[in-house]
């Protein structure tokens, strides 16, 4: 009756209640009996359903004539014996009041017989079943039929011997078979995916997952392993939308502003003093410089935007060659614009369901191996470029405090340049290595291990499992907070992996199977040299290793 009362449009939802209207009560109108009034309250939500235009008490129609009276007088006749159907009604309403006490009569106050509004029926929007409300809404579940049929005809003492059942999903829209595994499980799962599109067709997705809550391994070796099912509309990632294509190509315009204003204050050795005045001293006062100055140095800006353009493009096209031989489909990449680095990186969403953790390693792990591939082959041939004296016409003047930013990078330009040129004011570099340098620091920190960042992801289902993750998110999290990790860009990165890139991918179809031993080295000297590429260096030890000019300690 409550759906039947939500769905009219005679009801007015209010801060709190939900209130139904109905006519003005007359002091004993007759033929309105009581039994009368009770019907009609029965019939309250059939008619509302049904659409009726307004509820009446069929009693008194002011001078309808003979018909109105003597349709109150067999009204009233009726009443005086009701039905069985009718007490039973009353008993139920009785009961249904005594339980929950959704109905209840309100009087308006004021003046008697003068109202604002006319008396209404409330429903206490308090005493809705929100479990149901949630499932009305929330996605769509599985359906029962589906799940006996697959109880009969997919488990059994070959495959899976099925011992109970339990909700699946966000919000449990979905089913967890729990039981004992009778084989091997990449054959069994296999077997069970085969014979569930043989059965559903495209209708469900079958997940393998580790047992939650489960005593002990495997004794075949591994963990313990259940079976979970959810709807493909609900499992499966949506569509790239337009807007989303809008906001992407908005953001990558603004990632190539800002990747020229890092070229421009590459230049700031030559830029005009009042523009680096401006905004580099916080103390200082006037109108701000006219713009149009720095307008002769974006030319000269371009090699170096070109260059961290090109690493977080090549960056992405590693991610997508990984994907395209095993099936899975990405997103298009939400470019993130930094005027420090001249981009964050880039979000790119998973559009399919990944099959296995060694499938979300490998597409992972691409993206930052060919970036910094790259960026580390732009850095050493910049350094290279920047100790000929041929390519003096190319390079440009930076503070040498600049190397201190980093210990692995400084401990490389301090090998390739030498100590006289490292311990100077100003270092001559190349173009190039700004773009190597911003490249690798923008590829770290990708690969710090946090959230559904790629090291994230590739540590969470790829290597060590959700646990791991938690503990390794903790404390980079903490390295972030305390600034050990990217000195000052600690700060803006951790407000942005926060934001953007806090929540972990949803697990694979098979969440279970190990990804090799080679693949958990590989992450871990990966994980070393993010360590020593985001370590800053303190005063006492450059100047002990010579890299920059330290002036006090």
């Amino acid at each position: 009756m409550s759906a039947a009362i939500a769905s009219s449009p005679l009801v007015h939802l209010t801060a709190s209640r939900l209130r139904i209207p109905r006519p003005r009560a007359s002091a004993s109108p007759p033929g309105c009996s009581r039994g009368a009034c009770l019907d009609w309250r029965l019939t309250v939500g059939r008619r509302a359903a049904r659409g009726c235009g307004r509820l009446r008490c069929f009693s008194n129609d002011r001078g309808g004539g003979e018909d109105g009276e003597k349709r109150g007088d067999e009204e009233a006749a009726a009443a005086a014996a009701p039905s069985e159907a009718q007490v039973g009604a009353a008993e139920e309403l009785g009961s249904e009041r005594s339980r929950s006490g959704s109905f209840s009569s309100s009087s308006s106050s004021g003046t008697p017989g003068v109202s604002g509004e006319p008396p209404l029926l409330s429903f206490s929007v308090d005493n809705i079943d929100t479990v149901k409300l949630l499932e009305l809404l929330g996605p769509e579940k599985v359906d029962p039929a589906d799940v006996k049929a697959i109880k009969e005809k997919l488990f059994g003492y070959t495959t899976f011997w099925l011992t109970k059942e339990e909700p699946f999903g966000d919000l449990g829209e979905g089913v967890l078979f729990v039981g004992n595994l009778r084989g091997k499980r990449e054959e069994i799962f296999a077997k069970l995916q085969r014979q569930l599109r043989e059965l559903t067709g495209d209708k469900y997705n079958l997940f393998m997952v580790e047992e939650p809550n489960s005593a002990g391994d495997d004794p075949r070796g591994g963990p313990r392993v259940s079976f979970g099912l959810l709807r493909k509309e609900v499992s499966e990632p949506g569509p790239t939308t337009l807007w989303q294509y809008v906001i992407s190509l908005l953001l990558f315009l603004l990632t190539m502003f800002s990747c020229i204003e890092l070229g421009i204050s590459s230049k700031i050795s030559s830029l005009p003093p009042e523009i680096v005045t401006y905004f580099t001293d916080p103390n200082a006062t006037g109108p701000p410089p006219d713009m149009q100055l720095l307008l002769p140095f974006v030319e000269s800006a371009l090699p170096v935007a070109y260059g961290v353009l090109a690493i977080q493009l090549f960056h992405e096209v590693g991610h997508f060659l990984a994907a395209y031989p095993k099936n899975v489909k990405l997103g298009i990449p939400f470019f993130i614009p930094n005027f420090t680095l001249g981009t964050f990186g880039a979000i790119t969403q998973f559009k399919s369901i990944l099959p296995d953790r060694k499938t979300m390693f490998d597409i992972s792990m691409a993206g930052p191996v060919a970036g910094a591939a790259l960026s580390f082959s732009m850095f050493l041939v910049g350094l290279l470029l920047s100790s000929n004296p041929v390519g003096a016409s190319d390079v440009v003047e930076v503070p040498s405090q600049l190397f201190q930013g980093s210990l692995l990078l400084g401990l490389i330009s301090r090998a390739t340049l030498g100590y006289r040129a490292m311990h100077a004011a100003t270092v001559s570099i190349h173009p190039l290595v700004i773009a190597g340098w911003c490249g690798l620091t923008t590829t770290a920190f990708n690969m710090l291990p946090v959230g559904c960042l790629d090291g994230g992801r590739a540590l969470q289902q790829g290597a060590f499992g959700k646990d791991a993750l938690f503990g390794f998110g903790l404390t980079t999290y903490s390295l972030l907070g305390l600034g050990v990790l990217g000195g000052p860009l600690s700060l803006p990165w951790g407000l942005y992996v926060l934001i953007c890139q806090r929540t972990p991918e949803k697990p694979c179809l098979n969440d279970v199977s190990d990804v090799g031993t080679w693949r958990r080295a590989a992450l871990i000297v990966s994980v070393f040299l993010v360590v020593l590429t985001l370590i800053p260096l303190w005063d006492e030890l450059a100047e002990d290793l010579g890299v920059g000019l330290v002036t006090s300690f």
